[in-house]
This record gives C-alpha cells, sequence and structure tokens, in this order.
C-alpha cells in the first residue's frame, strides 16, 4: 500500500478551489492501491488533516509527518494546489530536492507555464499563434496612447501569473483601462494586455496515459459573461460542451497544436490548454498545469468522455510520478 499526500490549498486567490480538487482526489483514490492523506499548505502552516479534522504539521526537513508518535512518509505527492506555490514551480523544486515523486510537471516547466507572457514567447517560434499583446511591469509609465494603439478595443487586460480568472477585465474603451490596470496589479507586479480574439473559445487537456502523450476531448466554453470569468468557470454561468461542436478539421488543428506544445515544452503530468479559433485558426491563451479537478472543472469532463473514470485518472498520475 504506497502512502500518497494529497496536497492542497496554497498562498494564492485559488486556494478554495484547490481544497475542492484536492478533496475530489482524496475521495476518487483507489483505496486497494493508495492510502491518501489530505496535507493542507498555507503560508502559516503545513499540515496533515485527518478525517476528524485534526491537524499534525509537516516536517518540512523531509515533508514527513508524526501522527500518534509513529512517523508517516509518503511515497508519492499528488499536487493539487492552482496557483503559488504549487503551479509555479516552487513544490515542484522542493519535491526534486527531497528525491520525492510528484505527479505535475518538473519545476522549469512549472514555471514556465505559469507566466503567460514567458510561455507564449517561447512557443511563437514553433508556428503557436497568439494574441497581439502589451507588457506591463508594476512601476512602469502607462502610456494608454501607446497600448491601444498596439492592441486595439476591445482588449483584454490580465496578471501574467494568476488563475481562475482573477483579476482579468474586459476593457471595451479607453476610460476603462486605468482601472483594469489597478485590478490586474492587485493578483500580480506583471501585467499582459492581449488584443480581443474574436471567435469560438475551447479548452483542451493533454496528458500523459499510460505512456503516451494523450489529448482528450475537446470542450467549447460558451460564457453568459462578457468571457470565461471567475463566475463562469465555477458558479455555473457558463455551457461546457464536450466534445466542442467544431469540425473535425477544426479540431484536428487544435489536437495538433495542444499535443505540439506539450511536447516541445517536455510536460509531463496535467496540462490544460486555452485557445480561441479564429477563422478555424486556434490561437493559445494560455496553459495550466494543475488543472481543476473539482466534479465540475473540464479535465474530469473530457476525461469522462473519453471513458477514463477519475479512478484512472489518478492511479494514472500516481503510477507516471512513481516511474519518474
Amino acid at each position: 500500500m504506497k502512502h500518497i499526500a494529497i496536497i492542497m490549498g496554497g498562498y494564492s486567490s485559488e486556494y478554495e478551489i484547490s481544497l475542492k480538487s484536492g478533496n475530489v482526489v482524496y475521495n476518487n483514490l483507489d483505496q486497494s492501491k493508495y492510502k491518501g492523506y489530505r496535507v493542507h499548505i498555507f503560508t502559516e502552516k503545513w499540515v496533515y488533516v485527518d478525517d476528524n479534522d485534526n491537524e499534525f504539521p509537516i516536517d518540512k526537513n523531509d515533508f514527513s509527518v508524526t501522527v500518534n508518535g509513529s512517523k508517516i512518509t509518503f511515497d508519492a505527492v499528488f499536487n493539487a494546489i492552482h496557483g503559488t506555490p504549487g503551479e509555479d514551480g516552487l513544490m515542484q523544486a522542493y519535491f526534486e530536492l527531497l528525491n520525492l515523486p510528484q505527479t505535475s510537471c518538473n519545476y522549469y516547466q512549472a514555471a514556465l507555464t505559469f507566466n503567460k507572457r514567458d510561455l507564449l514567447s517561447v512557443l511563437k517560434p514553433y508556428g503557436i499563434k497568439s494574441a497581439t499583446s502589451y507588457y506591463l511591469n508594476q512601476g512602469d509609465e502607462i502610456n494608454e496612447e501607446e497600448i491601444l494603439e498596439k492592441v486595439g478595443l476591445p482588449c483584454f487586460v490580465k496578471p501574467n501569473k494568476s488563475g481562475s480568472s482573477f483579476g482579468i477585465s474586459k476593457v471595451k474603451t479607453k476610460d476603462e483601462l486605468a482601472i483594469a490596470i489597478v485590478n490586474a496589479y492587485k493578483e500580480d507586479n506583471e501585467i499582459i494586455i492581449e488584443s480581443f480574439l474574436d471567435g469560438t473559445e475551447v479548452s483542451v487537456g493533454v496528458i500523459n496515459y499510460k505512456g503516451k502523450v494523450t489529448v482528450l476531448p475537446i470542450t467549447e466554453i460558451v460564457s453568459e459573461n462578457d468571457f470565461f470569468d471567475y463566475e463562469a468557470k465555477y458558479l455555473g454561468k457558463s455551457q461546457e460542451i464536450t466534445p466542442a461542436r467544431i469540425s473535425e478539421e477544426i479540431a484536428n488543428k487544435v489536437r495538433v497544436v495542444a499535443k505540439k506544445s506539450y511536447e516541445i515544452l517536455k510536460m509531463t503530468g496535467f496540462s490544460r490548454s486555452e485557445f480561441i479559433l479564429v477563422n478555424g485558426e486556434p490561437f493559445m491563451l494560455e496553459m495550466n498545469t494543475i488543472p481543476g479537478l473539482t466534479t465540475e472543472s473540464l479535465i474530469p469532463q473530457q476525461a469522462r468522455e473519453a471513458g477514463i473514470s477519475l479512478e484512472e485518472l489518478f492511479t494514472n498520475a500516481i503510477e507516471l510520478a512513481l516511474k519518474k
């Protein structure tokens, strides 16, 4: 019986969603193979939480926990932290130093994909298309004329490193730009301002399944709101249609680009990439390496459509980590 620590929580606005994802993993582990431990990672404490909500501190020297006098060490870590420190490379680097297998990609891939600006810059020479963008670091002079001349209206203002659509605004008039920038700076000290891509939004998971890079069925996202924001993602203000209502020809283009991106970056574990289809061509918005695993999240929906149960999905992730 392997002991698996499921890390959840984190230091960002996404911690509540991460706790949900982590609990879904915990409740769907194959109990004939694994004993799961819920480990909450917060700035103020790292603790193992048992089924009665008792908390036991994690020893950061070796990521072990002592329960009623006996020390427990883990065979592998299932990473379910969205945002920092689980999705940006910090936990990955820590576990690599401890030589402890974990289910997500390596620290370099995590740091790179978490930074939208750097991710899109690395993929661009390989022909992966993205929106026209303008970058700001906190403290930079804000030249509204220059920004709008480059990206046009409407445009999107996003924190460069955050998830779950926190801090994102769709800007329709010049007057809204300054407010949107302030809003984005609340989440991050770097901002990406992108031209509006008018087209169908799709999301696609790519995983290594049983040793083979596998593209999951594509989901089409139809948001009731102006874009796929927090409400649309988590509060039911969107329709997510899997498989997407797109032609086989366009679907194939998306699959090729999603798989190519995964392989160029030497990804392992889960990834979920978002694209806007403009005149049949996929433009990448971002790639998530710790995608939501709640029952309403996209990867579980796509896996279901592919005939993969949550238990199989999680077993596969753990087994691949153990083989690493």
